[in-house]
């Protein structure tokens, strides 16, 4: 499996384009804002001869899923998340607002739901949703087995944790989240978080403060 990373949005978003010999490809956490960033998305799906099948959020805070109108209008493809975030795509003006975003239009319709444990299916590679509430209610970590890594959205970053202090999110909800979901995974898990650089499951257990 080759992952792709792309850094958009005046949050500094990590965006993971995945694929695999079979050139099927999967978007998580969809962050382009501006055109330039949607053209360099969709030049890279073109250049890779890849075919996008799904688009997945690790949860719905505006700046994971600036760019799901975009793909949709593009490759027909609607997101998925977990029901628990569909809360933010309802408020999903308001935090444009609030965060002082000029982007005109209301969040894209999910395509459907995304449950624990679900199996992500693209070609001959396989994710594992793992729910992770905290950093918001229906925060999704998606594993790779195979790959031995994580996509952890917001929930895990190097050396930190997703904030708490917006709707919908609780500190206690969060390290339980972390402790019991995520630590439990192989040491050696690469973590591919939302923003930032990659870290492993082995380095937070040794040197992240709040864990």
């Amino acid at each position: 499996m080759t992952i792709k990373t792309f850094i958009f949005n005046p949050f500094q978003e990590n965006t993971y384009l995945l694929y695999d010999e079979s050139k099927e490809a999967i978007i998580i956490d969809a962050g382009c804002l501006y055109k330039n960033e949607e053209q360099i998305l969709q030049n890279f799906i073109a250049d890779n001869n890849l075919v996008l099948k799904r688009v997945i959020n690790t949860h719905l805070h505006l700046d994971h899923q600036f760019g799901n109108r975009f793909l949709f209008d593009t490759y027909g493809i609607a997101p998925e998340a977990h029901a628990d975030d569909e809360i933010l795509n309802n408020t999903y003006e308001r935090q444009l607002m609030v965060f002082g975003i000029d982007k005109a239009g209301k969040a894209q319709k999910l395509k459907g739901y995304l449950s624990d444990n679900e199996i992500i299916k693209f070609g001959n590679s396989e994710l594992t949703a793992i729910h992770c509430p905290g950093h918001s209610p229906g925060s999704l970590v998606f594993y790779s087995k195979s790959e031995n890594c994580i996509f952890a959205g917001d929930v895990l970053f190097r050396g930190s944790i997703g904030r708490t202090d917006l709707p919908g999110g609780d500190y206690s909800t969060l390290i339980h989240s972390i402790t019991n979901r995520l630590l439990v995974l192989p040491e050696s898990t690469l973590v591919y978080s939302g923003h930032g650089p990659c870290t492993s499951i082995d380095y937070e257990k040794q040197h992240n403060p709040f864990i």
